[in-house]
């Protein structure tokens, strides 16, 4: 019996096996190249400043764990683009500087993020940074400094503090467990600088956090920009009620910020 053969079947089973091959290194390729695609640097905010390496031109993304705001020095203007959305800031150094503190503020919580941000014209890592919160301890934790239950955020802290400053009594509502505590009534070295005096008015607890308002008086004859990086003292959290202040005698040379701290106020410096 004769077997008929298909011409060149042989060199078409090679043929087949060389694309088989070459496609299981592609794939292989490919799933390497997906992994090194996503080199995003994780970072857990523990109160320590966070470097963030740019290069000119180079956009670098950096995640939070909610809406935030970013407070540009004065000194960066026009070097230092930033957009923000929602929980993703951008960053695009237009020319190369030197590390520069940088204050992220959390929308939500008030939360308070500390970056060293430093571009360089040899190129920075453009690899998406993530910033995440460590987990809260238990309540149980706090027991030794807790006076109840009951422990605001820091919005609704801050909010109570300047109701009960500026609205009137009849608009003033109550925060469960929160209750007042004593707060020195003179001037304090709050402000670094020497031209703004810092004056306690005063100070709640609730829980483990404490809310104090502090009146800023602008002494100088010049305005004053309010800076939370020139504020000495561990805080958690600082909000101006406003941002400038005008020269002194002028009705506008003054403000209060509200500070958010875990001990008494008189403790933190």
């Amino acid at each position: 019996m004769q077997t008929n053969s298909v011409p060149g079947s042989s060199a078409s089973r090679t043929v087949f096996l060389t694309v088989i091959i070459s496609l299981c290194g592609l794939l292989l390729f490919s799933t390497t190249a997906s992994a090194a695609l996503d080199p995003t640097e994780r970072i857990v905010w523990r109160k320590s400043p966070i470097a963030l390496e740019l290069g000119v031109g180079q956009e670098r993304m950096v995640h939070f764990p909610g809406p935030v705001s970013v407070g540009i020095p004065g000194a960066l203007q026009g070097r230092l683009r930033i957009q923000s959305s929602g929980g993703t800031v951008y960053w695009m150094a237009q020319q190369a500087f030197s590390p520069t503190r940088i204050l992220v503020r959390s929308l939500n919580e008030g939360q308070v993020y500390l970056l060293d941000v430093a571009a360089s014209p040899e190129g920075g890592s453009t690899a998406p940074m993530e910033i995440s919160l460590p987990r809260q301890p238990a309540p149980a934790a706090h027991d030794e400094r807790s006076t109840g239950p009951t422990t605001h955020g820091y919005v609704s802290l801050t909010r109570f503090a300047a109701q009960q400053l500026y609205a009137p009594q009849r608009l003033q509502t109550p925060l469960p467990g929160v209750v007042r505590v004593p707060v020195p009534e003179k001037p304090v070295p709050l402000v670094r600088g020497g031209a703004i005096v810092s004056t306690p008015l005063a100070s709640w607890r609730s829980g483990y956090r404490f809310v104090t308002a502090v009146q800023l008086s602008n002494t100088g004859s010049e305005a004053q920009e309010l800076q939370a990086e020139a504020l000495r003292g561990a805080w958690l959290a600082a909000t101006f009620q406003h941002h400038r202040l005008l020269p002194a005698g002028d009705e506008a040379d003054h403000t209060v910020v509200y500070l958010i701290s875990d001990r008494p106020f008189s403790r933190v410096f």
